[in-house]
């Protein structure tokens, strides 16, 4: 049984677009979408849960697989009594989408992959991963928010973005960011499904992002049978917080294109 998750549910009470989903990365929560949430509820249905282990969801410690984290993403948009949607996640939330479309391809009418990618983990990669997880239980959030902080947004990001993604990191339950660091150690490899998916797709990067870099965008959009690829200058990993009208004028040229189609 999925944990309850918490999440924000806004808007399209009225509407007939789409619903769009939002999975955030790590070690966030829902409110990394805050720009997002506010700029597409006023036309359509916008979710972002907080998964588990983050934010205001059950801390389930151990391993958190991205299986597990698509299962409840798929009981939740069941329970909300939503059958098809848009998904859209950055980093490890853009590794979840890749994981509900393994799952559940055909309740996924568009795909958004922000600064992610979709290999599986290197022998380094999974021991870097279990090592984090290690120092995370054992000296908590705090020292690592402090460390990655200007490579999850750039050095010139504005003080109140950045200041937000602190705060999320520092407020992530250790428990939940380690069993997730674990979970993603073993992931799989997407690169074969994403030659296999069906509908349309939108790759985001910022064009200083050092955990994900524009290569691995342009990847995931040469493997994508049919891609957008958008580079948001001056930004890192969070183009959606650190560049959010931009964004979010890309998303919404996709959501248009994705919704005119007959």
């Amino acid at each position: 049984m999925a944990p309850f998750l918490a999440y924000e549910d806004r808007g399209g009470a009225d509407s007939t677009a789409l619903p769009l989903v939002l999975i955030h990365g790590h070690p966030f929560d829902h409110t990394m979408w805050a720009p997002q949430i506010t700029a597409f509820a006023a036309g359509r249905r916008v979710i972002a849960p907080d998964l588990r282990g983050y934010g205001a969801s059950p801390v389930i410690p151990g391993v958190t697989p991205l299986s597990a984290f698509a299962e409840d993403v798929a009981a939740l948009l069941d329970e909300l009594g939503e059958a098809e949607f848009v998904l859209a996640g950055l980093s490890m939330g853009g590794q979840i989408v890749m994981e509900c479309y393994r799952q559940f391809p055909a309740r996924i009418r568009g795909l958004v992959l922000a600064d992610t990618f979709a290999s599986a983990e290197t022998p380094e990669g999974k021991k870097v991963r279990n090592e984090m997880a290690d120092r995370l239980l054992r000296e908590g959030m705090r020292g690592y928010a402090d460390e990655v902080l200007h490579k999850m947004v750039a050095p010139y990001a504005d003080a109140e973005v950045a200041a937000h993604v602190h705060r999320m990191m520092t407020s992530t339950p250790p428990e939940g960011a380690a069993a997730a660091l674990r979970g993603r150690a073993e992931r799989p490899d997407y690169r074969d499904l994403l030659t296999r998916v069906t509908v349309p797709a939108l790759v985001v990067v910022g064009a200083d992002d050092e955990y994900t870099p524009v290569a691995d965008a342009a990847a995931l959009h040469a493997a994508l049978p049919d891609s957008t690829l958008h580079v948001v200058e001056s930004a890192a990993h969070m183009p959606n917080l650190e560049r959010a009208e931009e964004f979010n004028g890309v998303l919404a040229d996709f959501l248009a294109a994705l919704e005119s189609r007959p």
